[in-house]
């Protein structure tokens, strides 16, 4: 399992950035070696019903005997278990996308803006202006009161 790899490709079909240490490939490891060991049992299972059918073909009557398939080789395990290991990555990358796709968090509310300002928000705002030039004209003993309480709720 190439991390880097599986990462990249997260980010290019998700936009989805992934940390080398993030839980999700101790998923992957854990789906690739569940799958490797399902594969190699329905590959033992293959085997055996073919040896079975190759036995019970050598048995029919008026048919030439069937030699029993060879055990399996070095080489058929080797691609039982590149599949199992591309079927591990590919469940890994739709584990990840199902959950970009159900676990995004709500979009944001939109944000209702009046197109103009009502004649008293005008004036609260002018009224404003004016206090607070007012305030910066004052003493900083009385400034600082008037700070203060415009800090409480």
């Amino acid at each position: 399992m190439d991390q880097q790899k599986l990462r990249t490709l997260v980010f290019e079909k998700t936009g989805v950035k992934i940390d080398v240490d993030d839980p999700v490939f101790a998923l992957v490891a854990l789906n690739e070696a569940v799958l490797e060991e399902a594969v190699e049992r329905h590959v033992a299972l293959l085997n055996e019903a073919s040896d079975e059918l190759a036995a019970q073909l050598s048995v029919l009557p008026g048919r030439p005997a069937v030699a029993a398939p060879a055990p399996a080789s070095g080489i058929d395990k080797r691609h039982a278990l590149m599949l199992a290991g591309g079927a591990a990555v590919l469940a890994a990358v739709l584990v990840l996308a199902g959950q970009a796709l159900f676990l995004r968090s709500a979009p944001l509310p939109a944000v209702v803006q009046a197109k103009e300002l009502t004649p008293e928000q005008t004036a609260a705002i002018a009224r404003g202006e004016k206090l607070a030039k007012i305030v910066e004209k004052l003493d900083r003993k009385t400034r600082s009161a008037i700070e203060a309480e415009m800090q409480k709720p």
